[in-house]
């Protein structure tokens, strides 16, 4: 028996060591089960089912809102992409940008770029930089690959290592809730949110991105001071701060930031 536990670990640990990738923007090695491509094949049925299951909201002046922003940081995205030398890490993408009516205050993107923004954190963003703040942060954790990430983890941890083709095959109902568990599009699960440093880098590149696009990214200050205000005392905290960083220490992340992102980044539209 001893020799047996040894050698799954061993297999684990080889496991482990193979799957993991460097991500180009984040330069950090994560692990990778999932493929980006089979992420955003799985992706595009799920995201088809999300929108037939719920409510979009289209024509009115919010909905136009929602996709103007998110068009404005998309282009961005693509040009500075294109000027590190790194337009195939975008290869597969089709962008989609919907909101759907529901009172939650979240947002979320999958692999492939394939977004929803809830009605329900509206009355927070407040304004366009505010909710360039909220698309810019979830791009950014689909881009660094943070929901592959966690989802190779549960993957592993189901005992489903051997890759998410096989995972579908055998177990696809559990493989597609780990799927939508991992990218925030379900609440009330035992899925453990991002962690410290995938949302420290999600504020990070997301605060980078919407500058680009020409907004001011003063306003994540504003926002998530506003955001945790409105989460205050809600037994169901939005996914989006069901996080590790304290809402002191995402602010005092931002503030460091600030000064070289607006120089570096930010020029007004």
């Amino acid at each position: 028996m001893k020799y047996i536990i040894q050698s799954i670990m061993l297999t684990a640990i080889c496991l482990i060591a193979v799957s993991c990738q460097r991500n180009a923007i984040t330069g950090r090695k994560q692990l990778a089960l999932v493929p980006e491509s089979e992420a955003q094949s799985l992706a595009a049925g799920q995201y088809q089912s999300f929108l037939n299951s719920n409510k979009v909201v289209t024509g009115n002046a919010d909905a136009q809102m929602v996709k103007r922003v998110g068009e404005r940081i998309v282009t961005a995205i693509k040009n500075y992409y294109q000027q590190k030398g790194l337009s195939s890490e975008l290869s597969g993408y089709s962008w989609e940008i919907n909101l759907v009516n529901d009172k939650q205050m979240n947002a979320w993107c999958m692999p492939g770029g394939r977004i929803v923004v809830y009605t329900g954190i509206l009355p927070v963003t407040k304004n366009e930089a505010g909710l360039a703040v909220v698309m810019g942060h979830e791009i950014a954790h689909a881009l660094a690959r943070h929901g592959s990430e966690r989802m190779s983890q549960a993957l592993l941890q189901q005992g489903l290592g051997a890759g998410i083709s096989i995972a579908m095959s055998s177990k696809p109902q559990l493989t597609q809730d780990i799927f939508n568990a991992s990218y925030g599009i379900v609440s009330g699960t035992a899925m453990p949110a991002f962690s410290r440093s995938n949302e420290l880098e999600a504020d990070r590149f997301g605060l980078m991105f919407s500058a680009l696009a020409g907004f001011d990214p003063r306003e994540a200050i504003s926002f998530w001071t506003r955001m945790s205000a409105a989460a205050g005392g809600n037994a169901n905290t939005p996914s989006i701060l069901s996080t590790h960083p304290s809402d002191s220490e995402r602010i005092a992340a931002l503030q460091k930031i600030m000064a070289s992102t607006i120089q570096n980044y930010y020029k007004k539209s």
